[in-house]
């Protein structure tokens, strides 16, 4: 499950209603009208070319269009796409899609929006497993499935499983899966319980809530599912959890891999340290944050 522990874009000071009769004569003239409202550029071009019918990554199409005209169809649709984001909910609830990790995923309200950070997590548990000839990998919490069908892509050879306590999110990941022709294993469950007699794996992974039930960051996602996001007073009864039932599902020799909260590495390698996992360590983001955790579980001697 993914989330961020951060502010969301500065939105605050645009007016909440984008109006139907804004004068979007052109491709430019558009882009530009949305970010007097307060969208990044970013977020408008991908708006506008969703709008128009385009990939969303064809960004070069509007530098060398930036003169073509909008159709009343168009200016209509890019206005209400405008209003929606103003209301911070995320460009991949709106367009249905998210890149993450070079594959396409359709993602809606059902999941969390899979956030570039969490590819940090994936780099990780691939550089772990580098040597590790056909391994066993499960991601819990999949959502989307983000994490676990990045790793079937990047290793073809890998047995992975993936869980989710919500049923829904579950449909979502199946289907990106099927869509994308990766052979992952779905389970429905709460963390490692529905494993009990499953194999023992190589690599845990997941990317659980952790943000504090009273955190104000909660005000700024209500788009997203809450479920998702929350975890105990300190955000982390969660990462509790999966420390505690990892030890009982990994090889020796095994890793346990987290991504958790800006402020929370520290607490994590704690309690990895005391429930007895070894190089403990943490790995930062694109932004230089301290953004995952982890330990290896000892070899048998």
């Amino acid at each position: 499950m993914n989330t961020p522990m951060r502010a969301p874009n500065n939105l605050t000071n645009a007016p909440l209603q984008a109006p139907s009769d804004a004068p979007l004569l052109c491709v430019q003239q558009a882009l530009s009208w949305a970010q007097t409202l307060g969208l990044p550029r970013l977020d408008a071009q991908m708006l506008l070319l969703h709008a128009l019918g385009r990939a969303l990554n064809d960004r070069a199409w509007l530098l060398m269009n930036s003169d073509a005209p909008l159709s009343v169809e168009a200016h209509q649709t890019f206005s209400q796409f405008v209003q929606r984001r103003l209301t911070t909910e995320p460009v991949a609830y709106i367009t249905g899609q998210k890149e993450f990790f070079g594959l396409t995923l359709q993602v809606d309200k059902r999941v969390l929006d899979p956030r570039a950070d969490t590819e940090t997590l994936v780099e990780w548990v691939l550089s772990c497993l580098a040597d590790v000839p056909t391994p066993h990998v499960v991601d819990l919490g999949t959502g989307s499935g983000a994490i676990a069908l990045a790793l079937k892509h990047s290793r073809p050879d890998a047995h992975v499983h993936a869980l989710d306590a919500s049923t829904e999110a579950l449909q979502v990941a199946r289907t990106n899966a099927a869509r994308l022709g990766l052979a992952v294993q779905f389970h429905a469950g709460s963390w490692l319980s529905p494993l009990t007699k499953g194999p023992m794996f190589d690599a845990i992974v997941s990317n659980p809530p952790y943000i504090a039930s009273d955190d104000a960051h909660l005000a700024s996602l209500t788009h997203e599912p809450l479920s998702a996001l929350a975890s105990g007073h300190d955000g982390l009864d969660d990462l509790r959890t999966i420390v505690r039932q990892a030890p009982h599902h990994l090889k020796p020799g095994g890793w346990l891999l987290l991504e958790h909260g800006y402020d929370q590495a520290q607490a994590v390698q704690d309690l990895l340290g005391n429930a007895g996992f070894t190089q403990v360590q943490s790995h930062a983001d694109l932004a230089g944050i301290l953004r995952c955790s982890g330990g290896r579980w000892p070899t048998v001697k």
